[in-house]
């Protein structure tokens, strides 16, 4: 849940700059600010989720540059989506879902890679554990 959250609060600060610049409306730009995040946060979660099943993890497919490219579709649909229904207009739609997801997916990125080097060292203790284990 740490890494949703903290990916979570990288989103909500693309996703209301971005906004407040293409909509000049600081209230509009706060909704969609707020609603998309919140969408994109549940469907992270979700992909997580997905991402972290065995036969995935056991892959070459738990790459980051492919779980990244994953999300990002995942994260352009919600992002069109989102702000073509608060805003009724397709161009704003269809720049905030090019802009916003192309930033995000590189923050992405770099989230994940934090993510994994902050986990190998977790991962490099079970296996050593494992050796020791084996070796009685």
């Amino acid at each position: 849940m740490k890494k949703t959250l903290s990916f979570a609060a990288i989103h909500f600060t693309v996703a209301f700059s971005l906004a407040f610049l293409l909509t000049g409306d600081l209230l509009i730009g706060g909704l969609i600010a707020l609603v998309e995040p919140m969408v994109n946060t549940v469907a992270f979660y979700f992909h997580e989720k997905i991402w972290q099943t065995k036969r995935l993890i056991q892959t070459q497919y738990a790459s980051p540059s492919r779980k990244t490219l994953s999300f990002a579709v995942l994260h352009f649909s919600v992002a069109f989506t989102v702000v073509y229904l608060l805003t009724g207009n397709l161009l704003i739609g269809g720049v905030m879902a090019m802009i916003e997801p192309t930033i995000n997916t590189f923050a992405y990125y770099l989230h994940e890679r934090m993510w994994q080097q902050k986990q190998q060292p977790k991962n490099q203790q079970q296996l050593m554990s494992m050796k020791v284990c084996l070796h009685h």
